[in-house]
């Protein structure tokens, strides 16, 4: 009797143990954050560029304090990164030593997924140099680690990938008439077409390299950002011309990631359909716990219309309002995307929790 209760004693503890130790273990081995200052996680602190947020009060509610991410706190890759038990990547141009084998953040403010876009700040890092990159990371790096060819493609090919770029091409291009002639030289059907064939031949290049797994985020309501809203707008809370210039870009995207995951084998291609989320928190905040859809928490500079001024106190609730300055989410609305993305259909088709099955 006393042998079997001891049996029993043991094979608790084995369970537990194995309980505890499981929830620790990654769900992939890698992610790979590509995209603009909605992921950016302090890469262009290395770039001479004006678009920077490696001052206080950006980070006023992240761990580390100020680290280069334009929000009060964590970005959505930090949450699916947290979500897939795995640290957070760090920026590349950070990395000084071995890249790390759990994952890296090639995202750099300002600059999208045309060469020219964002130049006027300064320099940052455009979607082809991001792959660049990544392409020097599995060549050079990925193979100091592993030891043969194919741990390196079932590295690449569990870890996944997480996308949000084009806003800039809209934001920092397009509609910036006085710099750029790209509203002038393409109609807002065309400008799509090509930000799409152009993203569509990155995306099949990083397949080339070993990626499987891709998460691409539509472009959110532009036109209910400050920054174009209070300039722009003429009734209601957003500039709805601004809204519907977007549009044309997010509603072929689905199509042209629902090709790539039937023309590339073994890939899968998720859409992340925040567009209509990001619209309705902005119209209905009180329904995602926001007090303030329409203006910046913290200071800034152009009266409400662009990035916070250096060490002035930001609002004393941050996490009540859906922006922290001008262009850029809470960490709240970063978190509520990112859970729905997680789990929820309506949101990211399939869901991260799916594409983990696969």
């Amino acid at each position: 009797m006393q042998d079997i209760q001891t049996m029993r004693k043991l094979i608790l503890v084995l369970v537990l143990f194995h309980l505890e130790t499981s929830y620790c273990v990654p769900l992939v081995p890698a992610l790979y954050v590509f995209g603009d200052s909605l992921f950016d996680s302090g890469n262009n602190n290395l770039l001479p560029t004006f678009a920077k947020a490696n001052f206080f009060p950006y980070g006023l509610n992240f761990a580390k304090g100020v680290t280069g991410r334009f929000t009060n706190g964590r970005t959505l890759p930090d949450f699916i990164a947290e979500f897939l038990r795995l640290p957070y990547p760090p920026p590349y141009l950070s990395v000084r030593t071995s890249a790390p084998l759990t994952g890296l953040n090639f995202a750099s403010g300002a600059c999208g997924i045309l060469p020219q876009t964002g130049t006027v700040l300064g320099k940052c890092l455009n979607l082809e140099e991001q792959i660049n990159l990544f392409q020097a990371i599995v060549k050079l790096e990925l193979p100091k680690h592993l030891k043969s060819t194919i741990e390196i493609s079932n590295h690449l090919a569990k870890s996944i990938y997480v996308f949000s770029i084009g806003s800039n091409d809209y934001i920092n291009n397009y509609l910036q008439k006085a710099i750029y002639d790209s509203s002038r030289k393409y109609t807002p059907q065309e400008f799509a077409n090509l930000l799409l064939s152009k993203l569509s031949l990155s995306f099949e290049r990083l397949y080339k390299l070993g990626a499987r797994k891709i998460v691409m985020f539509e472009i959110g309501p532009i036109g209910c950002i400050p920054s174009i809203a209070k300039k722009n707008r003429k009734n209601g809370k957003c500039d709805e011309e601004s809204n519907h210039l977007v549009s044309f870009f997010n509603n072929r995207l689905a199509g042209v990631l629902q090709n790539l995951t039937s023309n590339l084998h073994g890939s899968m291609f998720v859409y992340g359909h925040v567009n209509w989320l990001g619209y309705d928190a902005i119209i209905n905040p009180s329904r995602y716990g926001l007090v303030d859809s329409s203006n910046p928490c913290c200071k800034t500079w152009g009266n409400g219309t662009s990035a916070c001024i250096p060490l002035i106190p930001p609002c004393l609730n941050p996490n009540k309002h859906y922006f922290f300055d001008a262009y850029h989410l809470t960490e709240t609305v970063c978190s509520v995307i990112a859970s729905r993305c997680i789990k929820d259909k309506s949101v990211c088709s399939p869901t991260i929790t799916e594409i983990l099955l696969k």
